[in-house]
């Protein structure tokens, strides 16, 4: 059953034509990812789905008693707890209950009690504690005023609310900006179950990864579909970008041979003719229209200056606020070449580590050790709030470099797409994602050694957060990474640390385990509310286990795959090192004799390590 459709839409914002003639249609059950350039119009469009503005030509239309869900901009407040704020979003089930505490008449009362039955609200008070414990809020907060915590917090109850009352059409704005991870984690698994349809408008490619089945996007004042994920969408666009420019290809050289025909004898009189014919067929050619995008995106960190591990080093340490201990017994260690990532549910000491390590918090017990000329560049997304609204991305750079150039300052901000204009920017005119581009222009301009990102994806798009990665990829220091974007955390760290309980320990496994472990964790406390059957509990958690005994070999194949790398590269130095006549020339022979037997070693031990990964890769398909 369709449960939304888009005919001839036409939305215009200060005149301009955000959306003119788009088609759209959703399905119950089907799962749409909104895409776009920042504003293209994503926003726009739901605004108008939900009826908060009204087209200016052609018709959005919901099905005939569909239920529309989505989360409201602002966060809610007053002095009910969260539970009853929660319990409060489903409208029908409050008015039913409002109405049989008035004492109807026998029937009426008979058909309210069938039809409390029907909508299950009986069960709506597990229900609702279940979407909050998901989201992060324990019995103890779920029973607080909803007044008492921030405004983030506040924004996970909007989108508790929204998911609640199951409505047939859900509208999910950038839904895991106020997430941590495991709380992203839920809501893609949420999601998946969810039995009505959803839009869901997100920079997190993970999430379009893996929850939505369509991807819709904005370009060009139109609506274009693509079935499958982001995945999916990123191929079939890029297959048919090849293909139109390849077929602008081949006009265009069309028009070159019939223009250097008709430029050559235009004014001939025995070519005329032919000539006239060849502009005529000239103007029925179709425009070059080849696949227009901006200017790619590209971040650069600069190369930092190479130590001796181990950058940081910290044994038996303790950290806190003067109370007692947040994190203890903390024995970790970073070199220039880790990418660990932060596990953990916001409140257990993340951010608390990352200051520790970084030297902004020093041990109340134990030892941390720095290299001597580490540099450290941190960035937290919460210091946008820091910057001067009245000034520029080149008037904060010039102020933390006060010995650089305008034109030092400008090729820093460049590294991070703020080049020409928008290095003059005030401040205050800028987006999100041109902030958060600053601050890792500001956090990085001494060449960092170690770099330490706390949610530095909030504010990004997809361009820039996959710029992101490219640069952290070819960055030559440590980092240490906190964030609620799984595919960040995929694609970046090569380590995970967990941390819980008051320490910190390895994590030994990959992001589908530490889905399994949170998905195992929370079938366990749930399990007395919506009790499973034994035999599937038990099979649950018997796969869960599996995959942790296997974690350590997964883990062991990666690092076998990263050894492997870094010999094929020494071993390709060698050997152009042993290729040169100048080597022979200008070096010592016991170098020489040195380079040799290296090659020789490094050869081993590749046979030795990818022996190894075969035997590990049968052991892991085995099982």
């Amino acid at each position: 059953m369709t449960v939304l459709a888009i005919r001839n839409l036409v939305l215009r914002v200060g005149g301009r034509a955000l959306l003119d003639g788009a088609q759209m249609t959703l399905d119950t059950g089907r799962k749409l990812g909104l895409v776009g350039r920042n504003g293209a119009g994503k926003s726009t469009l739901l605004k108008a789905i939900i009826g908060e503005i009204q087209p200016d030509g052609g018709e959005v239309r919901l099905a005939a008693r569909a239920r529309l869900g989505h989360v409201a901009q602002e966060a809610p407040g007053g002095e009910g707890s969260l539970l009853d704020a929660v319990l409060a979003a489903d409208t029908e089930r409050g008015a039913l209950l409002a109405e049989l505490e008035r004492e109807p008449e026998a029937h009426r009362a008979a058909e309210i009690h069938e039809r409390l039955i029907a909508i299950r609200a009986d069960a709506a008070p597990a229900r609702a504690a279940a979407i909050l414990a998901g989201l992060g809020f324990d019995a103890a907060a779920q029973a607080r005023p909803l007044a008492s915590f921030s405004g983030g917090w506040r924004m996970r109850v909007a989108l508790a609310r929204a998911l609640f009352p199951e409505p047939d059409l859900l509208l999910l704005d950038e839904p895991t900006n106020h997430l941590d991870l495991e709380a992203t984690l839920w809501l893609e698994g949420w999601l998946a179950r969810f039995p009505g349809a959803a839009i869901v408008v997100s920079h997190d490619r993970g999430l379009l990864d893996r929850c939505v089945d369509v991807i819709a996007h904005l370009d060009r004042a139109k609506i274009a579909t693509y079935q499958g994920n982001f995945e999916s969408f990123v191929r079939q666009k890029t297959e048919r970008a090849a293909q139109q420019a390849a077929e602008a290809a081949k006009i265009a050289q069309q028009r070159a041979h019939m223009q250097a025909f008709v430029d050559r004898f235009r004014y001939k009189a025995s070519k005329a003719r032919q000539a006239q014919s060849r502009l005529k067929a000239l103007a029925k050619l179709p425009p070059l229209e080849a696949v227009i995008e901006d200017a790619p995106t590209r971040f650069a960190f600069p190369p930092p200056e190479q130590l001796s591990p181990p950058v940081v080093a910290i044994e038996r340490a303790e950290v806190g606020y003067g109370g007692p201990p947040v994190l203890r017994n903390l024995n970790l260690r970073l070199d220039q070449d880790d990418r660990v990532a932060l596990l953990g549910a916001n409140g257990n000491g993340k951010s608390t580590l990352a200051k520790l390590i970084a030297g902004r918090l020093d041990p109340t017990r134990g030892e941390v050790r720095r290299a001597s000329r580490l540099k450290v560049g941190f960035f937290a997304q919460h210091q946008s709030e820091e910057l001067d609204l009245a000034g520029t991305p080149l008037s904060h750079m010039q102020a933390s470099m006060p010995r650089a150039t305008e034109t030092q300052c400008r090729a820093q901000l460049a590294r991070f797409g703020l080049a020409g204009e928008k290095a003059e920017t005030r401040i205050g005119a800028c987006s999100g994602g041109e902030k958060a581009r600053l601050l890792l222009a500001l956090c990085t301009r001494e060449a960092p050694n170690l770099l330490i990102l706390d949610e530095p994806t909030n504010h990004l798009d997809i361009d820039a957060r996959e710029a992101l990665v490219k640069a952290l990829a070819e960055f030559e220091g440590a980092v240490l990474l906190i964030t609620h974007d799984p595919h960040l955390v995929e694609l970046v760290a090569d380590r995970l640390w967990l941390v819980g309980d008051g320490t910190v320990s390895a994590f030994d496994g990959d992001m589908d385990d530490y889905r399994a472990l949170l998905s195992e964790r929370t079938r366990a406390g749930g399990a007395e509310a919506a009790p499973a059957g034994g035999a599937r509990t038990a099979e649950r958690r018997g796969r869960a286990e599996a995959r942790l005994q296997l974690a350590p070999l997964r883990q062991r194949l990666k690092e076998i795959e990263r050894l492997l790398e870094r010999l094929g590269l020494e071993a390709a130095l060698i050997e152009k090192r042993l290729a040169d006549p100048d080597t022979y020339a200008k070096r010592k022979s016991e170098d020489i004799a040195w380079a040799t037997a290296r090659r020789a070693a490094i050869a081993r031990e590749t046979a030795t390590l990818e022996e190894e990964w075969l035997d590990l890769s049968e052991r892991l398909d085995a099982a």
